[in-house]
């Protein structure tokens, strides 16, 4: 079974944010904190959860979009 490169995108791109938001949390529980330990605890839970939100996010709109595409197209045998 192949998946379909925009679902790989998709998931390239959720990755890249978690990275991205990852060291953003990071310094900002740090810059809190002062405690490297909690900076990491804390940069950790909350971008996963945010990463999983993002990707349903991103399918959401996905999905709403293929909708939109197919009300503009006329129904088969119409016209």
């Amino acid at each position: 079974m192949r998946v379909p490169l925009q679902r790989w995108r998709t998931l390239a791109k959720t990755a890249s944010y978690y990275a991205v938001h990852l060291v953003v949390a990071a310094g900002v529980a740090y810059a809190v904190t002062g405690d490297w330990w909690m900076a990491l605890t804390l940069s950790l839970l909350e971008p996963t959860v945010q990463m999983l939100f993002f990707f349903v996010h991103e399918k959401l709109w996905e999905h709403e979009a293929q909708r939109a595409a197919r009300a503009v197209r006329p129904a088969a045998g119409c016209a």
